[in-house]
C-alpha cells in the first residue's frame, strides 16, 4: 500500500506544518506505515485559531441559522454518500470493524440533520420584570472561536458531538485529532468544504502534545472540548483556566453493567457482550464492570465465557469480522499490562487473558477476548479505566450492594442494569451516579438525547440540545422606556 500524505486544514486551504515535521499513522491490523501527517507547532495552531476567528468577525457570525442549518444538512448528505469510504479509511486508521465504523458514519449524520433543525431556532426570551417601564430580554449568541480535541477511538463520531453543536450555536472551529487517527477527521473538513461552508469555518491542526497544549493554552480560543483521558482532561483544564475559557470535558469511565436475578438472561447476556467486546472495548462507554446477582452468577459467568471465546477476530476491513485488533502500540501494551495485574491480583480468568499474535494475527495488535471472575470491587481491575477487550464480572447480594459497588470508582460516564420490574429499575436508575442509565439495553445512542459523564468522567453534555448550549452565551438586554430621571447615587432596582 503506498503512503498517502495528508494535510492540515486552515483557512479553506490544505497546510504542512511550519517545520515540515510529519507523524507516521500506522494499520493496527498489519503495523505497516499507510499514511502521514504533519506534526503541528504552537505557531501553526495559532494560525489556525486566527483563521477561524478572522472567519467569525467577517462571515459566520453573521450568517443566518437557517443558512448554517442548510449547509450542516448539506455535510450530512455527503457524509452518507461517503460513508464507505469514510468507514474504510476509519477502520484502517484505528482497527476498528467496519461493521461499525460504517453505522457510525450513518449515525453522524444523524447528529448534523438533527441539529440543523435548532440553527433557527435558538430563541432568546422576553422576561417580564417588576417595573413596567422595564423592558428585558436576552439573545443567544455564540461563544466564537471553538477548540475541539478528539481522541483515537472514534475520530468521526467523536468529533460529531462536538462540530455538530458548535455549528449549530454559530461557532468556528479549530479541530486537532488524535495523532493515531486523523485521517477522516481531514476528509470530513476537506467534505465541509465541498458543500459551502465558508473558509476559516472549520480548521484541522494535526500534530502531538505539543499541539494539543497549544490548543488548550491560547489566548486566542473562547470554547475548548476534549474527549480523552482524565490526566490530560486535567492538564487541559488547568491551561484553560489560566485564560478563563469554559471547557467541556468526556473523559471516560468504568461503567457498571448490573444483572438482577430478575432479568431476562437471553438479552442481558448479549447487553454484557455488547458493552464491553462491541469495539474492542476501546469506547468510553463500556460496560468494562459487570455486577451479577449470585443467585444467577455462576450461569451468567459459565455463558459469558463460552460466548466469548468464539468471538470472531480477523482484518477489520472483513464484514464477518467481530473484534479487531486494539488502535496503537501504547494501548496494547497497556491492556496487557492490566491483563497481567488481574492475574496476579486473584481474580479467575474465565476467557482469554493474552495476546493473539500467530497465523494471520501475527503482524496485529490482537488481544483475545478476556473475562476475570470473581473480581473483587477494590482490585485494580475493577477500578481503573482500562479501554480494551477485558471484562471485570463482581457478585453482589441485593440491590443496596449494587448500587454501592456500582458507584464506588472515580467515573460516572454511563452504567445499565437488567430487571423485569419496573419500579427497581426506576429506583437504581435514579440513585447510580451516572451520566446515562441505559435499562435493559446497553451501548444505545441517539443524536436526541444528552450525553456526558459526572465525578471524573467530566462534565458538560454532547448532543442533543444540551451540547448547543455549551457553545452559546446568553446576553441580556434592558431598555427603560421611562422619561423620568431617577437618583444618579442610588442602584434602579
Amino acid at each position: 500500500m503506498s503512503v498517502k500524505k495528508l494535510s492540515m486544514i486552515v483557512g479553506g486551504r490544505r497546510v504542512e506544518s511550519e517545520t515540515g515535521e510529519r507523524i507516521d499513522s500506522v494499520n493496527p491490523f498489519n503495523q505497516e506505515i499507510w499514511s502521514t501527517v504533519p506534526r503541528a507547532n504552537v505557531a501553526d495552531v495559532e494560525n489556525a485559531y486566527q483563521s477561524a476567528r478572522d472567519a467569525f468577525a467577517t462571515t459566520w457570525r453573521d450568517t443566518t441559522g437557517v443558512a448554517r442549518g442548510a449547509l450542516m444538512h448539506r455535510l450530512a448528505e455527503k457524509l452518507v454518500e461517503r460513508s464507505h469510504e469514510l468507514s474504510r479509511t476509519e477502520t484502517i486508521d484505528n482497527g476498528k470493524v467496519i461493521r461499525e465504523t460504517y453505522r457510525q458514519m450513518l449515525f453522524a449524520a444523524k447528529n448534523y440533520r438533527f441539529l440543523a433543525g435548532y440553527a433557527d431556532k435558538l430563541y432568546g426570551q422576553t422576561i417580564p420584570l417588576d417595573k413596567s417601564s422595564l423592558f428585558d430580554y436576552t439573545i443567544a449568541e455564540p461563544a466564537g472561536v471553538a477548540g475541539l480535541l478528539v481522541a483515537w477511538n472514534s475520530p468521526v463520531q467523536l468529533l460529531t458531538n462536538k462540530l455538530a453543536p458548535a455549528l449549530c450555536a454559530g461557532c468556528t472551529v479549530v479541530i486537532k485529532p488524535s495523532e493515531y487517527a486523523s485521517a477522516t477527521t481531514i476528509e470530513l473538513a476537506e467534505m465541509a468544504l465541498e458543500v459551502g461552508f465558508p473558509a476559516g469555518v472549520i480548521n484541522v491542526v494535526t500534530g502531538d502534545a505539543v499541539a494539543g497544549h497549544a490548543m488548550s493554552s491560547s489566548r486566542n480560543v473562547d470554547k475548548l472540548s476534549f474527549t480523552g483521558g482524565p490526566h490530560t482532561g486535567v492538564l487541559i483544564a488547568q491551561e484553560a483556566a489560566k485564560n478563563l475559557v469554559p471547557v467541556t470535558l468526556e473523559l471516560g469511565g468504568k461503567s457498571p453493567n448490573i444483572i438482577f436475578e430478575d432479568a431476562d438472561l437471553s438479552a442481558a447476556i448479549p447487553g454484557a457482550l455488547a458493552g464491553i467486546f462491541g469495539a474492542a472495548g476501546q469506547s468510553c462507554i463500556s460496560g468494562s464492570r459487570l455486577l451479577v446477582q449470585r443467585s444467577v452468577y455462576s450461569k451468567v459467568v459459565d455463558e459469558l465465557g463460552t460466548r466469548a471465546s468464539s468471538i470472531r477476530l480477523g482484518n477489520p476491513l472483513d464484514q464477518e469480522t467481530e473484534m479487531g485488533p486494539v488502535a496503537n502500540k501504547s494501548q496494547y501494551d497497556r491492556i496487557l499490562r492490566f491483563v497481567d495485574v488481574g492475574r496476579r491480583s486473584g481474580a479467575r480468568v474465565v476467557a482469554g487473558g493474552s495476546a493473539v499474535n500467530t497465523g494471520e494475527f501475527r503482524q496485529g495488535y490482537f488481544i483475545a477476548p478476556t473475562i476475570f471472575a470473581d473480581v473483587s470491587p477494590a482490585m485494580e481491575i475493577a477500578q481503573e479505566e482500562i479501554f480494551g477487550p477485558v471484562l471485570s464480572i463482581i457478585p453482589f447480594e441485593d440491590d443496596e450492594e449494587a448500587v454501592t459497588i456500582a458507584n464506588g470508582t472515580k467515573y460516572g460516564l454511563a452504567s445499565g442494569l437488567w430487571t423485569r420490574d419496573l419500579s427497581r429499575a426506576h429506583k437504581i436508575a435514579k440513585r447510580l451516579e451516572a451520566g446515562t442509565v441505559w435499562i435493559n439495553t446497553y451501548r444505545t445512542n441517539a443524536a436526541q438525547a444528552p450525553f456526558g459523564g459526572v465525578k471524573s468522567s467530566g462534565y458538560g453534555r454532547e448532543r442533543g440540545l444540551d451540547a448547543v448550549r455549551e457553545y452559546l452565551h446568553v446576553k441580556n438586554v434592558m431598555i427603560d422606556l421611562d422619561a423620568e430621571i431617577g437618583d444618579p447615587f442610588s442602584m434602579r432596582v
